[in-house]
């Protein structure tokens, strides 16, 4: 479990979210050699930055889940246009807006260190979850972790949980393309508007959120859940969070210590 499960849900949260002015200040303070050599790696800013302007207009700048709109993009086209209107030219005046952004199905701590390999403890990750779906690796190998159909635009909120397998997507059999049942593990009362039914976004060029991929996001989500290591891994990562050894011994030294070896 240790070395699955835990650095997995611990690099659940780690979708950073550059923007094209983070990207182009670091093109401007790099040589042209270092600016190759980052594109060597997974997670560049210009291919996270990529991953973001696919997504967000793809998912009309909200939320899959609850549909609010992109607090920041509400902003700027109330302040740059006339009426503002939405992306499919409805006004957005009387919506529900959040702070979103475009989360990993897939964790992005799944990637090459700093030397350009991959390290022992995220092969491992990688072989298991082939185990659940053959073949799937393929569609997260290398850059391919930063494409569109691993990626997914969620409120602030739906994406911590997302993170923390709390709530997972079923695909809706008989139905149209892309429609997922939205479900939680969370106690009632905690997630309202869960279990939801959702069409997912579609668009003409832009790949939409891979089907397997949420599936194995989903078989994460049960296995947690139901075995009861999702308990034991919350407490494990919020002692690592808070830094504190309790008196009582009761804090496990060396799971902290290895993971943070793992997820560095």
């Amino acid at each position: 479990m240790t070395n699955f499960f835990l650095p997995l849900r611990a690099s659940s949260n780690k979708t950073p979210q550059p923007s094209p002015g983070h990207h182009a200040a670091l093109q401007y303070i790099l040589s042209q050699e270092e600016q190759q050599y980052m594109q060597d790696f997974v997670g560049t800013p210009e291919r996270l930055s990529a991953l973001r302007e696919a997504c967000l207009p793809r998912d009309r700048h909200r939320c899959v889940v609850s549909r609010a709109f992109n607090k920041a993009e509400a902003i700027t086209r109330f302040r740059d246009q006339g009426p503002a209107v939405d992306n499919d030219g409805d006004p957005l005046f009387g919506n529900t807006y959040a702070h979103v952004e475009v989360a990993h199905i897939i964790p992005y701590g799944l990637t090459k260190s700093g030397d350009g390999m991959l390290d022992e403890p995220k092969q491992s990750a990688i072989i298991i979850l082939n185990m659940f779906d053959l073949g799937v690796v393929h569609l997260i190998e290398g850059t391919d972790i930063n494409r569109p159909y691993n990626g997914i635009t969620l409120s602030l909120e739906m994406h911590k949980s997302f993170g923390q397998y709390d709530i997972f997507f079923d695909r809706v059999p008989d139905s149209p393309p892309h429609t997922y049942r939205i479900s939680t593990f969370l106690p009632p009362g905690l997630e309202d508007l869960l279990p939801i039914t959702r069409n997912l976004f579609s668009h003409s060029t832009i790949d939409p959120p891979s089907e397997r991929l949420l599936g194995l996001h989903r078989a994460v989500a049960y296995i947690l859940h139901l075995s009861g290591a999702g308990d034991y891994i919350n407490k494990i990562l919020r002692d690592m969070e808070d830094g504190v050894v309790r008196g009582d011994g009761s804090t496990e030294l060396g799971v902290l210590v290895d993971l943070a070896l793992k997820v560095r």
